[in-house]
């Protein structure tokens, strides 16, 4: 069993996004501990267990100014930017 995670970290991850309250998907893949596409695909695969605003993706101009706001000391271990992206959050 996991630890329990300090609510530090989970607050650190929330975002104010389109008057949203909300947490990337990478950021929730890394609590759940599995791989971003991973966590995608299950919501894929089960989009009738989710509310219908339970997620949106974000446009290219709401990325850039994420990009800007987070510290790229933030990013886990490993990555050394976004290049490694295919999709936006």
């Amino acid at each position: 069993m996991k630890g329990l995670i300090p609510i530090e970290s989970i607050e650190n991850k929330i975002y104010l996004i389109r008057g949203q309250k909300v947490m990337l998907d990478r950021d929730l893949a890394e609590l759940y501990w599995v791989k971003t596409f991973v966590l995608n695909q299950a919501v894929k695969r089960n989009q009738g267990r989710f509310p219908v605003d339970f997620m949106f993706q974000l446009n290219r101009e709401e990325f850039a100014i994420l990009k800007s706001q987070i510290v790229m000391s933030s990013l886990p271990a490993g990555m050394t930017g976004w290049g490694g992206r295919r999709t936006l959050p």
